[in-house]
C-alpha cells in the first residue's frame, strides 16, 4: 500500500477493499467469464441444432467455473493475454480450455460465438456497476440518510437561529434543517434507482450480422433482449453501434454526482455549525487534532468527505460528457475511461464512510443555540410587521426597518418599548410581545 499511486488503493485501501470485487482487473475478468458462460448456456437452450446434444447436467459445471473463479484463474488469463494482446480473447481461450476439461470440447467454438469484445465488456461493466451499487453504495448511503433522519427526529423541536447570506434570519428548527438533506437524498436516490442498467449485445456493429449469417431463421434480436434481461438482469439497448451509447451510464454518473453535491452541501453546513459551536465533537483517546495545538478537535471527517466527493464528481462529470461520444461506429476511448469507473466510486465510498464517522461524533451544544437566539431579538421583526399588516397598520415594514436594520443588537426591552408606541389594540400588543426568537419558528 505504501507504493500505491492512488490513495484509493493506498491510504484508503481499508475503506475501499470491498470495491475490489467489482472494479479491479480481477473483477472485470471474472464478470467477463460470467457473461461468456451465461451466453453459451443461453445458446444451448435456444435450440441450435449443433448444440442439441449438450447435456443440461453440464450447466452446473459451467457455472462452477465462475463461482469458483479465483485469483489464479485471473492470473492465468493474463498470461494468455500476453500472447493474444487482447483481453477478451484471452477469456475466450481460457474457457475453451475449460470446455476441453469438462469433455465438451466439441462445442468449444460456440464460446464467444458471433460476438465482438464489446458484447462482453458492455454487459460485464453495467452488471458489475449494478452489483456494486446494490451491495456497497446503496447500503452506505442509506445509513447516512437514516442517521440524518434520526437526528432530525431527535432535534425536531430545537429552535435555531437561521442565517441567510451569513446574517441572522428568521429562526428555524434544527431538525427541519437536517430533514432538508434527508428529503433531498431520498429524491435523488429515487432518480438514480430509476435509471436502467443498459447493455449493448448485438455483434460486431450491433446488427447480429454473424448470427443471422449462420442462422438466418432465428430471431436474434429477440434472443438478445431475453438473454440480457433473463440471464444478466440488465436491459438491452436495441439499436447500437459496436458499443453501448452509454446514455444511461452517463445519467447514472450525473445522478451519483448530484447526490455527492448534496453531501458536499451537508458537509459544509455541518462544518459551519461546528465552527460556531452549535455542535461539539466527541474526543477519541490518543487522537491528535493538531501537531502544535493540543486543544483542537478538528472537523476532519467532514473535510475529508468534502474533498473526496469533489474528486469523485470531477471524474463522474468527465464520464458523463465523454462516454456518450464515440467516432462513427466506435473508437477505443470509452474502454480506457471505463477502466477508471471504480475510482470515483472509491472516492465516494471513502467520503460516505467519513461522513458516517463524523456524524457519530456530533454532540449538540443546545446552550449555544439558545444564546444565539437570545442575542438576536431583531429576527422577530418579520413576524411583528406581518401581524401589523394583518391589522392594517400603515407602513409596518418601514417602521421595523427603521428600528432594526444595520444594528448589531436589538434587545427584548427595545423591541417591547417599540411595540408599546404602536397605535394598535392592547390584545395585539400582547400578541406581538409573545413573539420571541425561541418560539418564532413556524410549523
Amino acid at each position: 500500500m505504501l507504493h500505491a499511486i492512488s490513495p484509493i488503493d493506498g491510504r484508503y485501501a481499508d475503506k475501499t477493499r470491498e470495491l475490489a470485487d467489482y472494479f479491479s482487473e480481477y473483477a472485470l475478468i471474472r464478470y467477463r467469464v460470467f457473461v461468456e458462460i451465461q451466453y453459451f448456456i443461453a445458446l444451448a437452450q435456444y435450440g441450435l441444432p449443433q448444440l442439441a446434444d449438450f447435456e443440461e447436467t453440464k450447466i452446473d459445471e459451467l457455472n462452477a467455473i465462475f463461482e469458483n473463479f479465483g485469483l489464479a484463474d485471473a492470473e492465468y488469463i493474463k498470461t494468455i493475454e500476453r500472447t493474444t494482446n487482447h483481453d477478451v480473447k484471452a477469456v475466450e481461450y481460457f474457457l475453451k480450455e475449460r470446455f476441453d476439461a469438462l469433455e465438451i470440447g466439441r462445442l468449444r467454438e460456440f464460446v464467444h460465438f458471433g460476438l465482438t469484445s464489446q458484447d462482453i465488456n458492455n454487459t460485464a461493466v453495467p452488471l458489475l456497476l449494478k452489483n456494486a451499487l446494490h451491495d456497497v453504495y446503496y447500503p452506505l448511503l442509506q445509513r447516512i440518510r437514516d442517521h440524518i433522519y434520526q437526528l432530525a427526529q431527535d432535534w425536531a423541536r430545537v429552535p435555531m437561529l437561521a442565517r441567510t447570506h451569513g446574517q441572522p434570519a428568521s429562526p428555524t428548527l434544527l431538525g427541519k434543517e437536517l430533514q432538508v438533506f434527508a428529503e433531498r437524498l431520498d429524491g435523488q436516490l429515487d432518480q438514480l434507482r430509476a435509471i436502467p442498467h443498459r447493455a449493448k449485445f448485438g455483434g460486431a456493429t450491433g446488427n447480429f450480422n454473424a448470427h443471422y449469417a449462420a442462422y438466418p431463421d432465428y430471431d436474434w434480436r429477440q434472443f438478445g433482449d431475453e438473454f440480457v434481461r433473463e440471464f444478466l438482469g440488465l436491459q438491452r439497448t436495441r439499436h447500437t453501434t459496436q458499443i453501448e451509447p452509454y446514455d444511461c451510464l452517463a445519467a447514472q454518473c450525473q445522478a451519483l454526482g448530484r447526490i455527492n453535491t448534496i453531501l458536499i452541501d451537508f458537509c459544509r453546513d455541518i462544518w459551519t455549525y461546528i465552527s460556531i459551536e452549535y455542535f461539539r465533537q466527541k474526543t477519541v483517546k490518543d487522537e491528535v487534532g493538531s501537531s502544535a495545538m493540543p486543544h483542537k478537535v478538528n472537523p476532519i471527517d467532514f473535510e475529508n468527505a468534502e474533498g473526496n466527493l469533489g474528486v469523485a464528481n470531477a471524474l463522474f462529470q468527465h464520464f458523463a460528457e465523454k462516454l456518450p461520444v464515440s467516432r462513427l461506429q466506435r473508437d477505443l476511448t470509452d474502454s480506457t475511461v471505463l477502466r477508471n469507473l471504480g475510482v470515483p466510486v472509491g472516492h465516494t465510498v471513502v467520503a460516505l464512510k467519513s461522513i458516517l464517522k463524523g456524524l457519530g461524533k456530533l454532540v449538540l451544544n443546545e446552550g449555544k443555540l439558545y444564546d444565539d437566539l437570545e442575542d438576536n431579538w431583531m429576527v422577530v421583526a418579520e413576524g411583528i410587521q406581518v401581524i401589523l399588516r394583518r391589522e392594517g397598520y400603515p407602513q409596518p415594514y418601514e417602521a421595523l426597518k427603521a428600528l432594526t436594520r444595520g444594528r448589531p443588537v436589538v434587545t427584548q426591552e427595545e423591541l417591547h418599548d417599540f411595540i408599546d408606541t404602536l397605535d394598535v389594540r392592547a390584545e395585539v400588543k400582547e400578541e406581538l410581545k409573545r413573539l420571541t426568537p425561541h418560539n418564532y419558528v413556524g410549523g
